[in-house]
């Protein structure tokens, strides 16, 4: 069969809500025409992130009422340890509440002003807690990804010769960390290679320059390398995440992307020294290192969500139904980052509005639009998120896992080449209100 369906079927529902056009225009305005101040309630299809929004299974939802909520040395740890342990291979596991906190910890340890982190691409708020420690984050993408337009296999590489020249200039003492973000989530949510992962392995090595991945998405990366790189096809996603992690000395994770969680972190790493840090600052501020601020449920459903989401069948479905979203709009006029990724599709509103000044915000513009046109909410990957460092004006349309069915999918389809039909139109926004830090989050705007 041709047809690739759902792995899944659907035994509990959540009833969407329809509004007009005329509602969402005043939604629109008590928001400050950000996205992120809308209810949830007033949303129909909501593509704002793949992070904490996922569908769990019934096989998480039963091993969630076996939760040991024990404040030290719980059942639910051990069980969620001996996966990662499998998985990752690292000496040492801390939980987290979420992915920025193992990133607040790890860099509060590591970084300090006058450091530099270099990474393929930073997201926000891993250059956020980057910054707040006084170190500065470099991105160091391929040339080539400068084209939205490229088809590239693993576009979202490190440029290793850049690494390698960052290094010789500032000199690797400035340099406490190297970072890779697998799949490259600023960059397109592009994949990495092993290749590519090898060999900043080695740079790293050679300067004895501790090397981490930025791990969310790692199981939708192992799922390119299978299909899309000479000598991984015969191996499963579970194999290839396994090599990926043996090339790393630790990595940060957020649970709420690939293992289906609703909340949840950790942090990996084989320097026993760095771990035994890591686990006094989290008890500071998180919590005792066999809970890390999560409750026992919700180490359970992380410890059965990473074993689920290297399922073959689930991550066959998954690239292909977010291609289908890239294609259906790309093939009909909406430039996209080219090819597909993974988590999300993300429009270059920069090239499909041109008229907008970057100044004006292309990516707000567009995405304030298809909610006013559709009931659809996205996020904004460019000058309103990342200010001066935007390498590209982009909507990200981040898909959650499990969420929704092939005709949600047509329907945002239709809604994104409706909008398109009448691009012309779409006016800029200007920032009426901003604060100090990650400003995306509660900036206000007015249309212009």
């Amino acid at each position: 069969m041709k047809t690739i369906i759902e792995p899944f079927r659907i035994r509990s529902v959540e009833p969407l809500r329809h509004t007009t056009p005329a509602q969402r225009e005043q939604f629109l305005q008590t928001a400050g025409y950000n996205l992120f101040e809308l209810r949830a309630s007033d949303i129909l299809i909501d593509l704002l992130t793949d992070s904490g929004t996922s569908a769990m299974s019934t096989y998480q939802w039963s091993a969630m009422m076996r939760g040991d909520e024990s404040y030290a040395g719980s059942e639910s740890f051990f069980r969620l340890k001996k996966v990662v342990d499998e998985l990752t291979g690292f000496g040492h596991m801390i939980p987290t509440h979420q992915g920025r906190a193992a990133e607040r910890i790890l860099f509060t340890l590591m970084c300090r002003p006058g450091h530099i982190v270099p990474n393929n691409t930073h997201f926000d708020t891993t250059r956020a807690n980057i910054e707040f420690s006084g170190a500065r984050a470099v991105d160091l993408p391929l040339p080539e990804a400068a084209d939205t337009q490229a088809r590239l296999p693993f576009k979202g590489n490190m440029d290793v010769a850049a690494l390698e020249k960052l290094i010789e200039t500032e000199g690797a003492d400035k340099i406490p960390l190297i970072m890779l973000t697998v799949t490259n989530n600023s960059g397109g949510g592009q994949p990495v290679s092993m290749a590519n992962i090898r060999a900043v392995h080695t740079v790293a090595r050679r300067h004895k320059i501790p090397f981490y991945l930025d791990a969310c998405r790692f199981a939708e990366n192992a799922w390119f390398i299978q299909q899309e790189e000479p000598g991984f096809e015969r191996l499963t996603p579970k194999q290839i995440a396994q090599a990926m992690f043996s090339h790393a000395d630790g990595c940060t994770f957020s649970a709420k992307k690939d293992a289906f969680a609703n909340i949840g972190g950790m942090l990996g790493t084989n320097d026993d020294e760095v771990a035994q840090k890591q686990r006094d600052l989290l008890i500071l501020t998180e919590g005792f290192p066999t809970y890390g601020g999560l409750a026992g449920r919700d180490l359970e459903a992380i410890a059965v969500g990473l074993e689920e989401v290297l399922d073959h069948d689930y991550l066959e479905y998954r690239i292909a139904s977010t291609r289908y979203l890239g294609r259906n709009i790309a093939d009909h006029g909406v430039p996209i980052v080219e090819p597909p990724g993974g988590h999300a599709i993300y429009i270059d509103a920069g090239r499909m509005l041109p008229h907008i000044p970057k100044h004006e915000f292309p990516g707000q513009s567009l995405a304030v639009e298809l909610y006013r046109h559709a009931g659809v909410r996205s996020v904004e990957i460019g000058s309103v998120m990342f200010g001066e460092h935007a390498r590209h004006e982009l909507l990200r349309l981040a898909i959650p896992r499990r969420v929704y069915t092939q005709s949600h999918i047509d329907y945002l389809v239709e809604a994104i080449l409706e909008v398109n039909a009448r691009k012309e139109s779409l006016r800029g926004l200007r920032i009426t209100y901003e604060p100090p830090h990650l400003r995306h989050f509660t900036a206000k705007f007015e249309p212009l």
